[in-house]
């Protein structure tokens, strides 16, 4: 069983920055994909940004320009730069973990609130 320590969540103001860790008890050396989604009441999980062990990125379009993704391979962690934050951007932020497609790991999940 692989572990996913997340942090970093809080409450900040409207055009304030965040920075999400995400600690994980396996190598990301290789095979391997690291994530962040975010879920909000009432609506679905959505992708918010993913980076490949090769350093491929991928972002949801809502927070392309404003978050960033990038990783420690030393650390085996990953983080989520978030500026210019909204209030839509207020939700719960889970770090995934794939390693070759088939193993799939979820953190606890930290709760981002972006006030007015």
């Amino acid at each position: 069983q692989v572990q996913l320590v997340e942090s970093g969540g809080g409450l900040v103001q409207a055009g304030g920055s965040l920075r999400l860790s995400c600690a994980a008890s396996r190598s990301i050396f290789s095979g391997n994909t690291m994530g962040w989604y975010r879920q909000a009441p009432g609506k679905q999980r959505e992708l918010v940004a993913s980076i490949t062990s090769g350093g491929s990125t991928n972002y949801g379009d809502s927070v392309k320009g404003r978050f960033t993704i990038s990783r420690d391979i030393r650390k085996n962690t990953v983080y989520l730069q978030m500026n210019s934050l909204k209030p839509e951007d207020t939700s719960v932020y889970y770090c995934n973990a794939r390693w070759y497609s088939t193993d799939d790991f979820w953190g606890q999940g930290t709760q981002v609130t972006v006030s007015e």
